[in-house]
């Protein structure tokens, strides 16, 4: 199973463009630039924030559990049509977030 800080990124060689020796030093040097030397003077200011989504690719990582439940409680959670394990989740994240999230052991 993966883990969620794994990510794998892959670039397909037909649509990957061959860099030059010159772009790949220049890629080099600016890696190695402090953040404090970047010049963001042309860079226009971002003030209009009104279609922001927070988290709008956050997909928290999945852990397989075996839970029971009662018999009308899965009835009810199925009626719901397909995806009454993702409905089970979003019932309960809200009562964890009504309660608060306990603190991990350290």
């Amino acid at each position: 199973m993966k883990k969620g800080s794994e990510r794998q990124t892959v670039v397909r060689r037909q649509h990957a463009v061959e860099l030059t020796a010159e772009q790949l030093d220049e890629l080099k040097n600016l890696v190695s630039l402090p953040d404090t030397e970047i010049d963001c003077s042309d860079t226009p200011e971002l003030d209009n924030w009104n279609e922001t989504v927070i988290d709008k690719f956050y997909r928290p990582v999945k852990q397989t559990i075996t839970i029971r439940l009662d018999a009308d409680v899965v009835s009810w959670l199925k009626n719901g049509g397909k995806g009454y394990q993702s409905r089970a989740n979003a019932i309960l994240r809200q009562v964890m977030k009504q309660q608060g999230q306990p603190r991990k052991a350290a």
